[in-house]
Order: structure tokens, then sequence, then C-alpha cells
């Protein structure tokens, strides 16, 4: 069963984890299957972790399809091999099980993000990735309804899908095959990021925290600052730091705060996991051109995610780094 966990696929996931404008902390997954068994990187793992650790879960590849089309809970718990198993399957894992290749790959591509959360730049990717055909699929929870959503759009040659407001999934009869596919949407999409200050504020921040460096332009910068204050643009943002970014303090413990014209403040016991989206955040927003819209999930969504279980095993993982 574990022969087709291969090295390769191993390497090739650990690699896409390592590299934070694909992977942030214990985000995106990767699979690799054959007919019956399906590999997946299990929930609150790091991809990062994929040569050193056991981060992968066997399932039922035939048993989690199913649930993609309405058996089950949706969360594959059930169809995991072994059951001493504690790890849970990734919250993607119907996605995975449905596409019908051999390894897939989803990445939080800070290349893809910078373009998938506007209008403009869902068109533009369009454009620069026309002869991969690529199929855009619009924003959805994560889970059955993402998968939904990506089945109702998808023939059985397509490869390449874009989540709106979510990152990049790719597909390949070979982990050699999706690798590059992934490769030239990163070198197609990649733009140079906005040079920004990395001075600290000269102010003193709050008890408890201490100043960004690489961040705190977010708060300084007219345009950032309203683009962050306006909601939140992917699902890990709101997993792991909450809807967009407050500007006070609260009993709710924030672990970042946007003090607007001055910089960010980041909780000292902010987590990795924490400090990785903030990071990403920055990153992603130094890329989006200024004429360009943006556009939130919305506060029921960012609701939705906050009040889900699946999402709260993750917060109560990343919470024991």
């Amino acid at each position: 069963m574990k022969d087709i966990l291969t090295d390769n696929f191993r390497r090739f996931s650990a690699r896409i984890g390592a590299n934070p404008l694909r992977i942030q902390g214990p985000g995106g997954n990767t699979s690799i299957k054959d007919d019956a068994v399906m590999w997946i990187k299990a929930s609150g793992m790091e991809l990062a972790d994929a040569v050193r650790s056991e981060i992968f879960v066997a399932v039922d590849r035939k048993a989690a399809a199913a649930e993609a089309l309405g058996a089950g809970d949706g969360t594959c718990k059930a169809t995991v091999l072994d059951p001493a198993i504690q790890l849970r399957p990734s919250i993607e894992t119907t996605f995975h099980a449905m596409l019908d290749w051999r390894v897939v790959a989803h990445s939080h591509s800070v290349a893809v993000l910078s373009h998938v959360i506007s209008p403009e730049g869902r068109a533009v990717a369009q454009s620069l990735l026309a002869d991969l055909a690529p199929v855009f699929v619009p924003y959805a929870k994560p889970g059955r309804p993402l998968t939904g959503a990506i089945r109702d759009r998808i023939n059985p040659q397509t490869r390449l899908i874009l989540l709106e407001n979510h990152g990049l999934i790719v597909c390949g009869n070979t982990t050699h095959e999706a690798d590059t596919l992934m490769q030239a949407v990163e070198d197609r999409l990649r733009r140079e990021p906005l040079a920004v200050s990395a001075e600290p504020p000269s102010e003193d921040p709050l008890p408890g925290f201490t100043w960004a460096t690489e961040e705190s332009w977010l708060a300084r910068d007219a345009t950032a600052q309203a683009r962050v204050l306006a909601g939140s643009y992917y699902p890990d943002h709101v997993v792991f730091l909450g809807p967009g970014l407050p500007t006070e303090d609260s009993a709710d413990a924030p672990p970042v705060i946007l003090t607007p014209g001055v910089g960010i403040q980041v909780r000292d016991t902010a987590t990795a996991t924490q400090r990785a989206m903030l990071c990403c955040l920055s990153d992603v927003l130094r890329r989006v051109p200024e004429d360009w819209t943006l556009a939130p999930i919305g506060p029921a969504a960012e609701a939705t995610l906050l009040n889900w279980d699946a999402e709260k095993y993750r917060q109560w993982l990343a919470a024991k780094e």
C-alpha cells in the first residue's frame, strides 16, 4: 500500500511546503493515488515535513470519492484505512479523491493569490495561462462545497484549477507533471513586489506586543491599509488571524493588531503559523497593482470558517506549536 507514496513525491511536497511564496504553515495539501488507495496530507500537518515526518494518511480512494458526492459527513475520517491513525485527512480530501489524476497538489501560492482575489487579476491570469486551459472556480467553503464547485466546472482533461480567493490546484499523471505545471503557473504569474520600508515604528508597542518589521508598511501605505481593513481575502487568513485585522486589542486576544498610520503589532504569544499568515498578507498585497479592485470573501463566509469544527481542529494543532 505504501509503495505509491514515493520518495520523489515526498521531496516535491517538502520543497513546495518549505517555500512561503507557495505554502504558509499548515496550508496546502498534496496527494498521490492508485485505483484503491490515496495518500493525502493530514489536516494541520506541514508539507515542509513531508520527508522527515509521517504527515500523510492513507484513505480508501473510492470511499473518499463517494463522500465527494454526498456519502458520509464529507470529512473522510471514516475512509482512513488504518484505524490506529489519530491524524485526520485533509479537509480537502474530497476534491483530491474526485480528481482522476495520480498526483494532485494544492497550494496557497502568493503569485496566484495576488491575481485571484481581484476581478482584474483573474482576467490577467486567464490571459497569461490561456494555453494551459485553466478552470476558474468561484469561492466556496473548503471541503465538500468547494469540491462540488470544482466538479461543476471541470472536464476529464482539466489539469489546472485556479480557486478564486483561495489558491491553486495542479494535476498530473506523475509527480514530475504536476511539479512542471505548478512551476509554469508560478513563472507566468510572478510579479515584482512593491518596494516597502522595513523600518519598525519608533513608538512603543502595547504591552505584550512587538512591532512587525517587514509587515508594518501595511499600516502606513494608504491603499494597503484600506485593503486590509476591508476584509479577508482567503480562508487561511481567517482561520489563523481572524477576519481582516483589528485596530485595537480586545478580550479575544487577537494575535495581530493594525495601528492605522503607524504599523502592525504582533502579540508575543503569536504562533509561527499566525506570523506566517501575516507575512503572506504582506507578500500578496505587495504584488497587487494599485488600480486593481479587491474582492473580500465577506462576513458570512468568514463566520462560516470560524465556526467550523474542521478549522477549529487546525487552530488547535497550530496552538500546540
